[in-house]
């Protein structure tokens, strides 16, 4: 099968301006941005926070849950000013300058291409509980090839099963927090006897080893954060993306607060936090000492399914980034061209061979992989979400004096918001700095920015054009200032495409 730069949408089939299909239906859309919220961080990661943070992990979700939002809420005026698929890359080249869009790009595919390595050297320690001999790499690679092969057949089937696999993992949650409610209030199973809220703060208290250690489990937590961003890059694969967008960044608070502080809450009540291990998933500890019936096992296969769903949107999320920067001239040109079935199998191959790094680490040090690799995701996170904030200052101040049309779903506090979770990003890097276990994730960061500066040069040389400023989207333009989420979306059809979108 050809590939082709320009691929026609087929008969009643929607297409983008920028070649894609918008496959991905409302449904699909609102449980990827719920499944986005439930990953290796809360199922895995949540072990070793609880185990150096006590209780007082709850207030660090909860603190850093409604700096996301305001993170999200940013995202999301610029998502309605003008919905593309390169998201905040795209915003970053209008509002800060081609070369803050070309390092964000870079930077969130090495960010997706890192949890990639997270997530498959989680899903390989779950398969530990049913075949402990099976080596951790291997189960690992066997995971990578298959997730990379639903990602290469259509973006209809990716929304499909990360649909199902989001599903699973939003029922199972709940059905955990009704099963740990019960064990609280009726006091059933032998857990029953002992569970109880004053598990919150006995054992040393609620910050049992004092705030400033709780604080350090922020890199952790933000680290469980990290998907939810990735509603903005499906904006040019999904249908009526000014309505479905809004709505799934909307419903961010109380997803947090249920399965994050609400199942974290539950599962503490019913066992001591001095019992949970780091590597453990505390879901699967809770469960079994409880004392279902194979309750640890449906457990694990559910975490299990989390880990693959976040490693199923990583790989997404990275081949259309790489297309985009090649689209803008900001990367390789292969990357550019789409299969017949519109998807970007060259930037997704390539992202995987990259993940395949990860398996190696699970060859080399399969006890300390998970630790080294979300320190590194959470560095490249906390670089993606402080370019949104920026530039959504950046076009409020443009808006303000009539150079950008303005969006009709606006971020509350403004720009006054955005400031404030920057100081927060700020501190967050400071804490991993101090981190002994996190500070190897910086060590990383001058590398990098020197591999950035001298791409920087050599793709400036080959394209000038591609780094020149890029206009914004005027007031009274067409698609500027949608009239809201009951009308026609008008990033939909076969217009030349909206003013400031690069042509692909």
């Amino acid at each position: 099968m050809a590939d082709e730069t320009r691929v026609r949408p087929g008969p009643g089939e929607p297409a983008d301006t920028e070649g894609y299909a918008r496959g991905l239906g409302s449904r699909q859309v609102q449980m990827i941005a719920i499944g986005g919220a439930i990953g290796t961080g809360l199922f895995l990661g949540a072990g070793t926070a609880i185990h150096r943070a006590g209780p007082g992990l709850l207030l660090m979700y909860a603190v850093a849950g409604a700096v996301v939002f305001c993170i999200m809420r940013a995202l999301g005026e610029l998502l309605t000013y003008r919905p593309v698929s390169g998201s905040f890359a795209d915003y970053a080249r209008e509002f800060l300058g081609p070369f803050t869009g070309y390092a964000t790009g870079w930077t969130y595919w090495l960010m997706w291409v890192v949890t990639g390595m997270a997530e498959v050297t989680a899903a390989a320690t779950y398969t530990a509980y049913w075949w402990p001999a099976v080596p951790q790499w291997s189960a690992a690679l066997v995971f990578l090839l298959l997730l990379a092969g639903v990602n290469l057949v259509s973006v209809g089937l990716f929304g499909e099963i990360e649909f199902w696999l989001s599903t699973v993992k939003v029922t199972a949650i709940l059905g955990m927090i009704l099963i740990g409610v019960g064990v609280l209030t009726l006091g059933v199973s032998a857990a029953g006897h002992t569970a109880s809220v004053g598990h919150l703060w006995r054992d040393g208290g609620f910050f049992p080893h004092g705030v400033g250690r709780s604080l350090l489990t922020l890199q952790m937590v933000m680290f469980a954060y990290l998907a939810v961003e990735l509603v903005g890059v499906t904006a040019g694969e999904a249908r009526e993306p000014r309505r479905t967008l809004p709505k799934a960044i909307n419903t961010l608070p109380w997803r947090i607060a249920l399965f994050y502080v609400g199942a974290l809450a539950v599962i503490l009540c019913v066992v001591p936090w001095t019992r949970f291990q780091p590597g453990v998933s505390p879901f699967v500890a809770a469960f079994a000492e409880i004392g279902i019936p194979f309750g640890a096992g449906v457990v694990n296969f559910v975490v299990l399914t989390a880990a693959l769903s976040s490693c199923n949107s990583g790989m997404y999320s990275t081949g259309r980034m790489l297309r985009d920067l090649a689209a803008n001239g900001q990367g390789p040109r292969a990357f550019d061209r789409l299969t017949a079935r519109r998807t970007p199998a060259a930037g997704t191959l390539a992202s995987v061979g990259v993940m395949g790094v990860g398996v190696w680490v699970n060859y080399v040090d399969p006890d300390g992989a998970f630790t080294y690799i979300t320190a590194f995701a959470t560095v490249a996170a906390v670089w993606t979400w402080a370019v949104i904030l920026l530039a959504h200052i950046r076009y409020r101040a443009a808006v303000r004096a009539g150079r950008a049309a303005p969006a009709w779903f606006t971020a509350p506090g403004g720009a006054a918001a955005s400031w404030c979770a920057l100081a927060f990003l700020a501190l967050v890097l400071v804490l991993i700095g101090i981190d002994t276990d996190a500070r190897v994730s910086l060590y990383g960061v001058p590398l990098w920015a020197a591999l950035l500066g001298a791409g920087y040069r050599v793709l400036r040389r080959r394209d000038p054009a591609a780094f020149a400023r890029r206009p914004h989207l005027p007031p009274g333009a067409p698609g500027a200032d949608g009239p809201g989420p009951g009308a026609p979306d008008p990033a939909v059809g076969e217009a030349g495409g909206l003013p400031g979108t690069p042509a692909v």
